[in-house]
């Protein structure tokens, strides 16, 4: 059991994600960190886009098998002028297995804020989930 909260993405992956060793790529999961960190800035500040700027210390702890129904749950670490930055771990539960969840993969991703023209864009103090940041970090740089 985690303490995480509801998940950003639950899926459950299929025999086309997976690599000739039989698991799943890692790519696969990198693309689902990055949804749910988006997922959880969106969440967070109300801002409509973000890009993408870093993926760091991304850890695979496990591998992922077809059929696992893997969560990845996301938090927000730090709000900056026109960044954030999210922690986003990710659990499996295996297939035809028991219900134990195990820690499979863990990140931390940094997006900034853009506008319609695709430009940097400031990360609005008001609409701040939970007030000026519920406990995360706020910063006045990016």
């Amino acid at each position: 059991m985690n303490s995480y909260g509801d998940p950003a993405i639950r899926i459950t992956l299929l025999p086309r994600d997976t690599n000739p060793q039989g698991t799943i790529f890692g790519g696969i999961i990198l693309s689902y960190i990055d949804i749910a960190g988006a997922v959880e800035a969106h969440r967070r500040t109300g801002v409509e886009r973000f890009v993408t700027v870093a993926m760091r210390e991304v850890i695979f702890h496990e591998p992922v098998y077809v059929g696992d129904l893997v969560s990845f749950y996301a938090q927000t670490l730090r709000i900056g002028t026109t960044s954030i930055t999210t922690r986003v771990v990710v659990e499996a539960e295996r297939y035809g297995g028991t219900s134990e969840r195990i820690k499979v993969t863990e990140a931390e991703v940094v997006y900034v804020a853009v506008d319609a023209n695709r430009r940097k864009m400031r990360i609005s103090r008001e609409k701040l989930e939970g007030g000026e940041g519920g406990g995360v970090e706020v910063h006045e740089t990016s």
